[in-house]
């Protein structure tokens, strides 16, 4: 009630805190919070509304897993869409809240893209034209860094961001919670990238494999009889495609300096396909 005082027109960020501690104090505490907060957004007084959704929001900032894992079931959620839909409460909700709102549910399919229901949710308010287009989130807007997170995510190897993160967020300055968006959003970037150069690795070491194993028993079938046409045609296009792999894996491997193991992967790849290649030569030549 004092976190959401409609009474005190700017956040109690002390009792803001206070009640984040509670839920993680508290072995109910997950599941209790997003039940009480339901309740506190969807008030008639705009400034209660808002307060209850600023309280959600540092909750999924600081209350972990089990927090997290309740707000994206659809019990919660539908309480939620309530506030926008004009069947219940979106007929008498502010626009403020109603936008906010919005904001939220929206973030937390960027934030949390395995979280299926989220995403669910958001889709059926676009095609019921609740939500006529994606919200610009603002800059000083909380947002969570996604959960959960790789063994070796940045925001846990890199223990000086996650530091200086960690204090950002415990700040009741507006200034200080903006420069938290922004190192979050650095760092997002920087572990997509770091994803995304994973992926490819992966995929390209899979096909490099997949190439080199359909290589092996077409050249061991050569050894044995004559290739038909089609086989002869299939060793050709996996030899022209074996050739275009090759440059993948140099690229990859100078992406690569910084991780012996997936290094030494990659190079292993790269000399069975250079085999491979090699012992294709061989056959057509002969």
């Amino acid at each position: 009630d004092k976190a959401t005082d409609p009474s005190i027109p700017e956040e109690n960020w002390e009792c803001i805190q206070q009640f984040c501690d509670q839920v993680n104090t508290d072995a109910e505490g997950p599941s209790l919070a997003p039940r009480l907060l339901a309740h506190k957004i969807q008030s008639p007084q705009e400034v209660e509304a808002l307060h209850a959704l600023t309280v959600l929001e540092t909750c999924v900032n600081n209350c972990g897993e089990r927090f997290h894992s309740e707000i994206a079931k659809f019990r919660f959620l539908n309480e939620l869409v309530k506030v926008l839909s004009p069947k219940y409460y979106g007929a008498w909700s502010s626009e403020k809240v109603k936008s906010r709102v919005t904001e939220v549910i929206f973030s937390w399919t960027v934030w949390f893209p395995q979280e299926v229901k989220i995403r669910d949710a958001y889709q059926m308010l676009k095609k019921q034209g609740i939500v006529k287009e994606d919200p610009k989130v603002p800059e000083d807007k909380i947002l969570p860094p996604p959960s959960p997170r790789p063994r070796d995510s940045i925001f846990d190897t890199d223990e000086e961001k996650s530091q200086l993160l960690a204090r950002l967020l415990k700040s009741s300055r507006p200034e200080d919670l903006q420069a938290a968006n922004r190192l979050i959003k650095s760092m997002i970037k920087e572990e997509q990238e770091k994803s995304a150069k994973v992926s490819r690795r992966v995929a390209t070491i899979s096909e490099v494999s997949g190439n080199i194993k359909q290589m092996d028993e077409l050249l061991g079938d050569c050894k044995r009889q004559e290739l038909s046409q089609s086989d002869q045609e299939t060793l050709q296009t996996l030899f022209q495609r074996g050739e275009k792999l090759r440059p993948l894996l140099f690229r990859l491997a100078s992406e690569t300096v910084d991780d012996d193991e997936a290094l030494a992967e990659i190079l292993e790849a790269n000399d069975r396909l250079t085999r491979a290649l090699g012992q294709c030569r061989q056959v057509v030549a002969s």
